[in-house]
């Protein structure tokens, strides 16, 4: 009797007595850690790893060269914020520098390592602001599909026409401007670069949907007499395997490191083994002020758009199977650059164009950005700033192949807008911001447009704000 339940009591089983296992547990963490960073293809992932390398080395070692930007810090901070994204959301989560910032830069003599870091702050400050407070994700239901599209198509073929410029002019980096016709032949001539790109095409195709079960199928009706021709196609069926399934872009890069060192092989005596220091940046009130004007107030716009609103988008559409947000996106990128830039490293964010590179080569995972993070880190901390040196003997043709593949990748994800009305929209969006050099004068315009399309349709049946917030099926 001492063991029964006493009376009016509720009877407790064994099963109700086990304490629940709590959300976030220690195991729960580490599987979560583990799912992200496995490998869906060891090469796959390593060649996608190289996709947006044709955005980060360029602007990098163009501040690196001009302006003194501690190169080695720099790879040290994006490293690891590259294996933290990577943990944190589980798909090829990009890491690139500011791109307003960095053209301000590079065009302002002024505008020296304080600005830069300034501006940086204060922007991962903004977003870090708009994260946490919710309001980014306000503004992420309210902008429409439409816009964001011509964002991401802008942003796409201005990396599409860079990239024809890298390849068919000799580039000055730190000075931004070409210095004249690319010869045909020699180490970075326009022959090399034309082959790099026909050798991505035969191996890459459009995508990946390309070749999936090309190599897979076998006649069920060869019989007999065709079984000669069924070996024969076999044979073909497994060297074209083995080709598709070739590390393109990371064999284009290994040839650009090897072409570096052939152009001028004296390099290896300047490379100094050992991290750079890293030291917290002095700031005055004059590069607070004029990191903010000249910094922050441009870099804003884009960041928002393209670093956040446009890689949330593009991340639903090739990961459908997994949730984002552009409340953890805007917070990671304020983070990034509330830490990083007091010490000097380069101010980063997000951006569309390095994801699509980087899905476009064949990266599914969160370990693909984390294989480039431990990369940098480790160049960073065995090679410093000195790495710089190499870089610079770095065929700029080769990376120019590498962006014409991203911004081109970046584009095609516009493609599934069904309206005209919505094309529409699109097209000025991109117009604009192309003509003038501006996201935030190409989303003006598209929103602009939109509310003059939306008016046309608001009848006394129907709310202006029902109009504004209907979306088809395709539009989130």
């Amino acid at each position: 009797m001492a063991n029964q339940n006493p009376p009016n009591s509720i009877p407790i089983s064994d099963h109700e007595t086990t304490p629940p296992t709590p959300a976030f547990s220690a195991n729960v963490i580490v599987q979560k850690v583990k799912a992200n960073l496995a490998l869906r293809s060891k090469w796959a992932e390593l060649n996608g790893a190289m996709g947006d390398l044709g955005t980060y080395i360029p602007i990098v070692l163009s501040l690196t060269l001009a302006r003194d930007l501690n190169l080695g810090t720099t790879l040290i901070f994006t490293g690891i914020y590259n294996i933290i994204t990577g943990i944190i959301y589980g798909v090829p989560m990009p890491v690139q520098p500011m791109k307003s910032i960095a053209a301000e830069a590079l065009s302002d003599t002024t505008f020296a390592v304080p600005e830069i870091m300034a501006a940086g702050i204060l922007t991962g400050g903004v977003l870090f602001f708009l994260g946490v407070t919710g309001l980014m994700q306000l503004v992420y239901k309210l902008i429409p599909l439409c816009v964001v599209r011509g964002i991401q198509l802008a942003q796409g073929l201005s990396f599409a026409l860079t990239a024809v410029k890298y390849v068919r002019k000799v580039q000055d980096l730190p000075k931004s401007k070409a210095l004249g016709e690319r010869h045909w032949f020699g180490l970075d001539g326009l022959v090399l670069a034309i082959f790099c790109v026909c050798f991505i095409v035969i191996v890459n195709g459009t995508g990946e949907r390309d070749h999936h079960g090309c190599c897979d199928s076998a006649e069920s009706y060869d019989l007999g007499s065709q079984r000669r021709v069924e070996g024969a196609r076999k044979k073909t069926n497994r060297v074209r395997k083995i080709v598709f399934s070739l590390p393109s872009a990371f064999i284009i890069f290994v040839l650009g490191v090897v072409l570096a060192f052939i152009r001028r092989p004296e390099v290896v005596h300047e490379i100094k083994f050992g991290p750079s220091s890293i030291e917290v940046v002095k700031f005055s009130k004059q590069a607070w002020k004029k990191g903010f004007v000249k910094g922050t107030i441009p870099q804003l716009p884009l960041s928002i758009l393209n670093s956040v609103i446009a890689v949330c988008k593009l991340s639903t559409d090739l990961f459908p199977e997994k949730d984002f947000s552009v409340t953890s996106l805007s917070v990671t990128v304020g983070l990034m650059n509330l830490v990083g830039s007091w010490f000097g490293a380069m101010p980063c964010c997000h951006g569309a164009g390095g994801l699509a590179g980087q899905y476009k080569f064949g990266g599914r995972s969160g370990g693909c950005v984390a294989l480039l993070g431990v990369a940098k880190l480790v160049l960073g901390l065995v090679l410093g700033t000195s790495l710089a040196h190499i870089l610079k003997q770095f065929p700029v043709g080769i990376l120019g192949v590498l962006l014409l593949f991203a911004g081109i990748e970046l584009a095609m994800c516009c493609r599934d807008l069904n309206t005209k009305e919505d094309s529409f929209v699109m097209l000025i969006c991109t117009a604009v911001s192309l003509v003038g050099s501006s996201a935030a004068l190409g989303f003006l315009c598209g929103m602009i447009f939109h509310v003059l399309l939306k008016l046309r349709n608001w009848t006394e049946e129907k709310s202006f704000f029902t109009i504004w917030v209907h979306k088809s099926p395709e539009q989130l």
